[in-house]
């Protein structure tokens, strides 16, 4: 009986330790596994329009320049929350954008492997004064970040109105994220 005991004892114990070992958590997934698995394609990255750079790397940290949504063609997408586009094509918008600031990284650090953490995250919405949704249309980006990259993938933000955006489009966003060496 006390032999009994104190297996089960053992085994409740050391449960935990016997899960982790078998079971994969999101956060094991590697990025560049999960994008294929959310069938996201990077798309090839236009020119900047000024005089600046997509990404600057300074020690760990990445500094992704200010984007806004571009479908695959290259067509961008236009237009002023609460004004003519609602909160769930703002949501897509961001959702957009965090797709080409992937691109970006990639291009910047060759795999998205190598990311420790979006450590910030400064989300623009072209809207009209009355509207008070920002943080709900950048939650586009942040869901994805933490969909593609786990708990490394949430972060600090800021999600502010403004009275226009560049071309018109409804989000632009500048990220900071920390890489390995």
């Amino acid at each position: 009986m006390i032999g009994k005991r104190i297996l089960l004892i053992a085994l409740l114990l050391l449960s935990p330790f016997l899960r982790a070992a078998d079971i994969k958590s999101e956060d094991q997934v590697l990025p560049e596994t999960k994008l294929i698995s959310l069938k996201i394609e990077l798309p090839a990255l236009a020119e900047p329009i000024g005089n600046y750079v997509p990404a600057v790397r300074s020690g760990d940290l990445v500094f992704l320049s200010g984007t806004g949504p571009i479908l695959p063609d290259g067509t961008v997408i236009t237009g002023r929350l609460g004004d003519d586009i609602s909160i769930e094509d703002g949501y897509a918008a961001a959702r957009l954008t965090a797709i080409q600031h992937l691109a970006m990284l990639k291009k910047s650090i060759g795999s998205l492997n190598k990311v420790k953490r979006i450590v910030r995250v400064f989300g623009m919405v072209n809207s009209d004064p009355s509207f008070t949704e920002q943080p709900k249309v950048i939650n586009g980006y942040s869901d994805l970040m933490v969909e593609v990259f786990g708990e490394k993938g949430k972060h600090a933000r800021s999600a502010v109105g403004m009275a226009s955006l560049p071309m018109g489009i409804p989000v632009e966003i500048e990220a900071i994220v920390e890489v390995e060496h």
